[in-house]
């Protein structure tokens, strides 16, 4: 891979749904510096996430692996791979929160397995090593179950917990708004979010796909945003010159159509003597 020319920027991320190193390497050398690997709902598979994560990394990356969900194995897989971020999707509560993060942190702070793998050098390990891991790696539950919103100071004072990642349009369908349109209700949950890690010291992420979201997480002191998905860029990149070309062969058979500004003119003038 050629070296990017534009630095990486950690505040920008793209999210992806596939292990596509061609979507990592343009977006890296734009400037991105982050990347969302979507595991919950996207095509990635155990073999894919232990190459892919190294990739992403060597390339000057972060990675936020949002796993599969609330549970002990994705979550140490994740960090076993290398992930500098695991999001945990489906947290209900601060109860809940308490103990799924506890995966995400070695004993005594939480409850990870070790892994004698990549992050560990493929040896043993040692009490350094347990405090640079849990130092090193940041643990985000998702902030998109009513109960996690209503629970948002006591979840952001866990010590398992790094920050928190909002999921905005889970978020409104269990808020009873019914889907995401950036309501008043919407920003009001985002800015009482934005609110409580700010009052905690603890940053938090966003998916940021319009621009009124991008603004308001600028002004709110968001910590990194997708800006984002993959397949939204997909669509995006196909749509401009197919709708460009549409255009051009409009205006071409409205041309062709429209008498020219001659036809129909006497060859000569009325007033010729």
């Amino acid at each position: 891979m050629s070296v990017p020319s534009t630095e990486a920027d950690r505040r920008f991320a793209v999210w992806l749904s596939d292990p596509s190193t061609a979507a990592v390497e343009i977006a890296r050398s734009m400037g991105y510096g982050a990347v969302v690997l979507d595991i919950e709902h996207g095509s990635f598979d155990l073999a894919d996430l232990e190459r892919f994560i190294p990739f992403i990394k060597a390339s000057g990356m972060e990675v936020l692996a949002k796993v599969l969900g609330p549970e002990r194995g994705p979550v140490q897989q994740a960090l076993d791979f290398g992930a500098d971020v695991v999001v945990i999707p489906h947290v209900e509560n601060a109860a809940h929160a308490r103990t799924v993060t506890g995966f995400a942190k070695f004993p005594p702070l939480g409850d990870r397995s070790f892994a004698g793998g990549r992050t560990a050098s493929y040896g043993g390990m040692s009490d350094t090593w347990v405090l640079e891991q849990d130092a090193g790696t940041r643990c985000y539950p998702m902030i998109e179950d009513a109960g996690a919103v209503e629970e948002i100071e006591a979840i952001l004072a866990l010590p398992t917990v790094d920050g928190v990642f909002i999921g905005p349009s889970d978020l409104s369908l269990r808020r009873g708004r019914g889907a995401y349109a950036r309501t008043e209700g919407d920003f009001a949950d985002l800015q009482k979010i934005a609110d409580a890690a700010a009052d905690a010291r603890k940053p938090w992420f966003l998916p940021a796909w319009s621009r009124e979201e991008k603004e308001f997480a600028v002004r709110a002191g968001v910590d990194q945003m997708a800006l984002i998905m993959q397949h939204g860029a997909l669509a995006a990149g196909f749509s401009a010159p197919l709708d460009q070309t549409r255009q051009i062969l409009a205006d071409t058979h409205s041309s062709a159509a429209a008498p020219s500004a001659s036809a129909g003119s006497p060859s000569g003038s009325a007033d010729q003597q």
